[in-house]
C-alpha cells in the first residue's frame, strides 16, 4: 500500500490539469456541434421538466441532472442538455486516479486519470449525455470506497460504498454489477469486508434507492418490466433454440473498440490472474456475451467493466512504455475525430451522412410544426417514438399538443405511457405515420433527406380525431 502523501499530493496536481483540460476542450468543441438531440437524449430532457422518482425506462437521476442544470443555465440547447457529460467523466477519471494511487502509486495514477479522459466511451460520452456517463462518477466513487473499507475496516467507508452504489443504480440498474462484486470478491479472505459492514452498506444501498424502488412497486414495475424486454430471451420459452455465436463474437470484438485495443487487450490479460478488481470486471463482462449470444447486446452494456478495468489496465502497462503509449495514441485518434464529425456534419459515407442518425430530426419536427400551425395547430399524433421525442424538445414553445398511440396492453415506451391518445378527442388532427389513413382530408410531404429519417416514408396527414381514435 502506499501512503496518504502518495495517493494525493505526489499525483493529484498534474492529473487535475490533464483532466481539467481535455474537459474545456470537449466543452469548446462541444459548443461548435451541429447534431440534434438523439432520440433518448431529448426522451431524459423530457423527464428533466418533470421531477419523479421514477421513468418509463430508466432511473430518474439524468432526468435530475438535465433538469437541474439546463434550470441554472436557463438554457434548454443541446450544449446544456449534453454538457454535464465531459464533467462527469473528468470527476470519474480523477477518482479512479485516486484509486490507482493506492493500487499502484502516484505514477499509475496519473496514467490512468488520463488514460480513462482518454477511452472512446468516455470521448463519446463527453458528446451525448447517457445513463452510462451519469453512473461512471458514482461506480467510481463505489469502487474506492470498497478498497478503502479493505484496508481500514471503517464503517464509514462502508456506508460511503453503499450510497455510491446506490447513486450509480439511480443512474442506471447495471450499477448491480458493482454489489456483484463486492460479494464475488469476498470470496477471497482479502476480499471480505465483514458481516457488520456488509449490512451498513446494504443499510445505505437501500435508502438511496427507495425512492425509485416505491415509484416502481406503484408503477407496475415499469422500468423493470423495460429492463427485462431488452434482455429479451428472458421472455422466451426456448432461448437456448437459437445461440447466436456471431452476435457474441461481435459483441466481444466491438469492446476493443469501447475502451480501446489496448486497453481492452491489458484488461483480459490483467485478470487471468484473478486479481481483487476481476470480481468487479468479468460480471458485465461474462453476462452481456451471454446475453449476445442468446439474444443481441449493445456495444456499451458492458462499460461498466472498465471502471475497474482500467486501473488494471495500466498497472500492467505502466512499465511498458512503447504499449501504453501506443494505447494513448490510438485512443487520441478517437477524441479527436469523434468531435470533429459532430462540427463537420457534411462528411459523407456511401451517399448519406456518416453520423446520419444524429442529423435531420430538429428539422423533421421544425416541418411538422409548421404545417400544423398553417392548419390552425391542430394535436399532432405520432406513430414514431424518435419523432415525437424530438417534437417535444424542438417543439417545446410552440403551444402545441403531441399524442402518442394508445397502448395495446403495457405501453412501450414513455410517451404511450404519459401522453396516450385520448379516447374523447374531437376535431382535426395532424397524424404523423408511414400509412396514410383512410380518412385522411389532406396529404402532405416530409423532406426527410440526408439525416435520420431518410428511408422512413413519413408523411402528415390531416384526419378528424375521431378517425384516429377509431383506428387505435
Amino acid at each position: 500500500m502506499f501512503s496518504k502523501r502518495s495517493e494525493t499530493a505526489d499525483w493529484f496536481r498534474p492529473a487535475l490539469l490533464i483532466v481539467a483540460a481535455i474537459t474545456l476542450l470537449r466543452w469548446v468543441l462541444l459548443a461548435f456541434d451541429h447534431t440534434d438531440l438523439y432520440v433518448d437524449e431529448s426522451q431524459y430532457w423530457l423527464w428533466g421538466q418533470e421531477f419523479a422518482f421514477g421513468y418509463y425506462s430508466k432511473p430518474p437521476l439524468i432526468g435530475w441532472l438535465i433538469g437541474a442544470v439546463t434550470t441554472l443555465a436557463g438554457s434548454d440547447s443541446t450544449f446544456w442538455v449534453r454538457m454535464p457529460g465531459a464533467f462527469l467523466h473528468g470527476a470519474t477519471a480523477l477518482i479512479l486516479g485516486a484509486w490507482a494511487a493506492r493500487l499502484y502509486g502516484p505514477r499509475a495514477a496519473i496514467l490512468t486519470a488520463a488514460a480513462y479522459a482518454t477511452v472512446p466511451f468516455a470521448a463519446l460520452g463527453s458528446l451525448l449525455i447517457s445513463t452510462d456517463t451519469v453512473m461512471a462518477p458514482f461506480f467510481a466513487a463505489a469502487l474506492y470506497a470498497h478498497h478503502r473499507l479493505l484496508e481500514t475496516r471503517a464503517p464509514k467507508f462502508a456506508l460511503w460504498a453503499g450510497a455510491a452504489i446506490g447513486a450509480a443504480f439511480m443512474a442506471k440498474y447495471a450499477a448491480i454489477y458493482c454489489l456483484i462484486g463486492v460479494v464475488l470478491a469476498a470470496l477471497r479472505p482479502e476480499g471480505r469486508i465483514g458481516w457488520r459492514n456488509a449490512a451498513l452498506m446494504l443499510l445505505a444501498f437501500a435508502v438511496v434507492i427507495s425512492g425509485n424502488l416505491i415509484w416502481n412497486i406503484s408503477h407496475q414495475f415499469t422500468t423493470l418490466s423495460h429492463t427485462v424486454d431488452n434482455v429479451g430471451w428472458v421472455r422466451q420459452d426456448n432461448p437456448l433454440a437459437a445461440l447466436n455465436f456471431a452476435s457474441a463474437a461481435e459483441f466481444i470484438f466491438s469492446q476493443f473498440a469501447v475502451a480501446g485495443p489496448v486497453i481492452f487487450a491489458a484488461t483480459l490479460l490483467a485478470i487471468r490472474k484473478l486479481p481483487i478488481q476481476a470480481a468487479f470486471i468479468l460480471p458485465p463482462l461474462l453476462v452481456v456475451t451471454v446475453q449476445a449470444l442468446l439474444g443481441t447486446a449493445q456495444a456499451n452494456w458492458a462499460v461498466a467493466a472498465y471502471f475497474a478495468g482500467i486501473p488494471l489496465a495500466i498497472g500492467l502497462l505502466q512499465n511498458r512504455p512503447r504499449w501504453l503509449a501506443a494505447s494513448f495514441a490510438i485512443n487520441a485518434v478517437f477524441c479527436i475525430t469523434l468531435p470533429l464529425l459532430t462540427i463537420f456534419t457534411g462528411i459523407q459515407w456511401q451517399g448519406a451522412p456518416l453520423i446520419e442518425r444524429q442529423l435531420g430530426r430538429a428539422a423533421m419536427s421544425r416541418q411538422i410544426i409548421a404545417i400544423a400551425q398553417g392548419q390552425g395547430n391542430p394535436p399532432i399524433l405520432a406513430d414514431n417514438r424518435s419523432v415525437l421525442a424530438d417534437l417535444f424538445y424542438t417543439g417545446q414553445s410552440e403551444r402545441l399538443t403531441y399524442y402518442a398511440p394508445r397502448p395495446k396492453g403495457r405501453a412501450q415506451n414513455h410517451y404511450e405511457q404519459r401522453y396516450p391518445l385520448p379516447t374523447d378527442l374531437t376535431g382535426p388532427l395532424l397524424w404523423i405515420t408511414q400509412t396514410a389513413p383512410a380518412c385522411a382530408s389532406l396529404a402532405f410531404p416530409l423532406d426527410a433527406t440526408g439525416g435520420a429519417y431518410r428511408k422512413s416514408g413519413l408523411a402528415a396527414y390531416l384526419v378528424l380525431a375521431e378517425c384516429a381514435n377509431a383506428q387505435q
